[in-house]
């Protein structure tokens, strides 16, 4: 009896065991699956298809890599922060709040230098949940409430973009004028593109909008036709070498080329931290953040960059700017998914 109970114990037990390795083996070919369905999807991002939680509009074959710091570093002040990203890019709309205050804080420790990264050259490819332009209207519908800042996809509808390449080598020939006036045109093209639902790869609207911030119109042509294109291309360069894959993504490098990078949309911690963590001696400007001075430095704002930059809560916010609205301070220009404020007969 005892010797029968051994052997069944033993049975038993081979048993349990053979039943682990299975699980164990199913458990490895399930990894290699999600492995593999993980690299498919890796493979069939789409740059468009910003993903709202992560902040990104990722490229389809962007690889990391380590940033090299002598292509980076600031000569000028203690932090430069190289910019990359798009007139279309949807996360970099949505930092728009935390930037302009990181400038108003931080301006006298740091320069931006705005490069362009090439998020939609063309049409030709057929990925990531997206394969025309009106797959992208809705969205951008989507990513608006989750960022809260207004955004219309319907342009992708009325009057899509074939590539957002004409206004990343337009923002290049504002570039080449006066650097000031470039961002106040990359302001305004994004506004046309992400409210006005205004085509602006198309050359009226880049006109207005270079004519609007002031630029000389004969040049910024002229530019635009030539040498912008070389500085276009110079720019998509650079972005490989430092392993830009995907907007926004800004490197904070100090005079010594030590970096720290910063990948799509986040708090504004996060920014203010990367460049702490480089100078931790930089100290807050404290600078006037009454409605009148805000309007007078930026001219234009959401609601969400009004509750950043005069620290009140958005629910207050909205408010505030429909009083001065109504007082007749301020113009409100509304879309389906939010509204923005400019100062009456303001050009930039």
């Amino acid at each position: 009896m005892e010797e029968y109970a051994n052997t069944a114990h033993s049975e038993k037990l081979l048993k349990k065991m053979n039943l682990l390795k299975l699980a164990l083996i199913l458990s490895m070919l399930g990894n290699r699956c999600c492995q593999s369905q993980t690299k498919k999807k890796m493979e069939n991002k789409n740059p468009l298809m910003c993903n709202p939680e992560s902040g990104i509009c990722e490229m389809p074959t962007g690889k990391t890599s380590p940033i090299d710091g002598s292509l980076t570093k600031s000569n000028k002040k203690p932090i430069k922060i190289i910019y990359y990203t798009d007139p279309i890019c949807s996360s970099c709309w949505a930092i728009e709040p935390q930037l302009r205050k990181l400038k108003l804080e931080y301006g006298t420790n740091m320069e931006v230098e705005y490069r362009m990264g090439g998020l939609l050259p063309n049409w030709s490819y057929n990925s990531g949940g997206i394969s025309k332009p009106a797959d992208v209207a809705h969205h951008w519908d989507e990513v608006s409430v989750y960022y809260d800042m207004p955004i219309d996809g319907d342009v992708w509808l009325e009057d899509p973009l074939p590539s957002s390449y004409p206004p990343s080598i337009a923002f290049k020939a504002a570039q080449m004028q006066d650097n000031e006036k470039a961002i106040l045109f990359l302001r305004e093209i994004r506004e046309m593109v992400f409210l006005q639902k205004k085509n602006i790869a198309k050359w009226p609207h880049l006109e207005m909008a270079a004519s609007k911030v002031g630029l000389d119109i004969v040049k910024f042509k002229s530019d635009y036709e030539g040498k912008a294109k070389e500085l276009f291309e110079e720019d998509l360069k650079l972005g490989k070498e430092l392993g830009v894959r995907g907007f926004p993504t800004l490197f904070f490098t100090d005079t010594m080329g030590n970096n720290e990078k910063v990948y799509g949309s986040k708090p504004y911690s996060t920014f203010e931290n990367a460049l702490l963590k480089l100078v931790p001696t930089a100290t807050k400007t404290a600078y006037d953040n009454t409605w009148r001075s805000l309007f007078s430095k930026y001219h234009s704002l959401t609601a969400k960059e009004f509750s950043e930059l005069m620290g009140i809560p958005r629910n207050e916010s909205e408010k505030y700017l429909d009083d001065l609205t109504t007082n007749g301070h301020i113009e409100k220009l509304t879309t389906k998914n939010g509204s923005i404020w400019t100062l009456k007969n303001t050009n930039r």
